[in-house]
This record gives C-alpha cells, sequence and structure tokens, in this order.
C-alpha cells in the first residue's frame, strides 16, 4: 500500500510537471499565433493600400493619355473655341498642309520613284511586280 501511495505521488508530480510544460507551450505557441495573425493583417492593409495606390494612379495615367471623343457638332465648335482646341482641332487647310509637306519630303525619295507602288495590286490575283 504504501508502494501505491509513493507511485501515486511521483505520478501526481509528473503529471503537474506535464501539464505546466502543457500550459507553458500553449502560452507560446498562442502568442506566436496571435502574432502571425498581427503581421498577416498588416501584410494585408499595406496589400489594400498600394492596390488602391496603383489602380488610382493607373486611371489618371489613362485618363491622361485617353483622347478626347466629341460627338457632336456643338461640342466640336464649344471645344474648338478653347486655348487646347485651337491647338487640337486644326482646320482642314492645316491638315492638307501638313499632307503636302509629306510630299514635299518623300518627293526625292527613290524608293517611292522606283515603281514600289506597282508592287501591290488591287486585284488580289495580280501577280506581284518587280520578281
Amino acid at each position: 500500500m504504501i508502494g501505491l501511495l509513493a507511485w501515486l505521488l511521483i505520478t501526481r508530480e509528473a503529471l503537474a510537471d506535464c501539464t505546466a510544460t502543457l500550459k507553458a507551450e500553449r502560452a507560446a505557441w498562442t502568442a506566436e499565433i496571435a502574432k502571425a495573425e498581427q503581421l498577416r493583417s498588416d501584410a494585408e492593409k499595406r496589400f489594400a493600400v498600394q492596390q488602391t495606390t496603383a489602380l488610382t494612379t493607373f486611371a489618371d495615367r489613362l485618363a491622361n493619355r485617353e483622347p478626347i471623343i466629341l460627338r457632336s457638332t456643338d461640342t466640336v465648335r464649344t471645344y474648338a473655341q478653347t486655348a487646347a482646341g485651337r491647338a487640337a482641332c486644326l482646320p482642314a487647310d492645316r491638315v492638307r498642309g501638313i499632307d503636302a509637306l509629306d510630299a514635299e519630303l518623300f518627293a526625292g525619295d527613290p524608293a517611292s520613284a522606283s515603281g514600289g507602288q506597282e508592287a501591290v495590286h488591287g486585284n488580289a490575283g495580280a501577280p506581284a511586280a518587280g520578281r
């Protein structure tokens, strides 16, 4: 009986020691899990801010690049009267002037004078010139 009582006391001490060890490990793991959750939450917040900033920047750049599409004659006339519209809405003679400048620039070009325009026919079945 004394042996069983001694064995019970030893077992009780071992059990108390194991319980204390498990509680300490559980507290450490709980703290680590809480720390990992906080890091994850902070990373998600940073990503959301970065994504919002990137989308805003992209939208701003896209809006700056997107051409102005004018749909009505009134809108065109009103826009043409502004300072930006004067530069963007060129009159027909200005466009013809650009075409004349292109013709003048390429008038002495030997590649255009060599008959390269004949290489492509309006008739798809016709043989290519110069072959």
